[in-house]
């Protein structure tokens, strides 16, 4: 699957569920959960455990984990671009004109 067809995998399956409708400072509430998600997900993956209390996960079990905060956040990313109908590859160029034009 490329990124143009998971975009719209995300917007049919969160349309579906009502998802994509929340007001727009919502999703950026959601978004910015999930971003501290993958945050302790990777001091999980660092130190091998989030606090003292908690039991170490493998490494695997912590990267697999990250993994799935990292969709977390590319889902709540396309909702916001799919909102303002920008396609992800759109997306893409835009940052890598940027990047070229700063540091080139």
């Amino acid at each position: 699957m490329d990124i143009n067809e998971f975009q719209q995998w995300v917007k049919q399956y969160y349309d579906e569920r009502n998802w994509s409708g929340l007001d727009i400072f919502i999703r950026i509430g959601f978004l910015a959960e999930e971003t501290g998600e993958v945050a302790r997900a990777i001091r999980a993956l660092e130190i091998g455990r989030d606090r003292p209390d908690e039991a170490a996960g493998t490494y695997e079990e912590n990267k697999e984990n990250l993994t799935e905060e990292l969709g977390d956040v590319l889902g709540n990313l396309i909702v916001i671009a799919n909102k303002y109908d920008i396609s992800l590859t759109e997306v893409f160029e835009a940052h890598q004109r940027k990047l070229a034009g700063r540091y080139s």
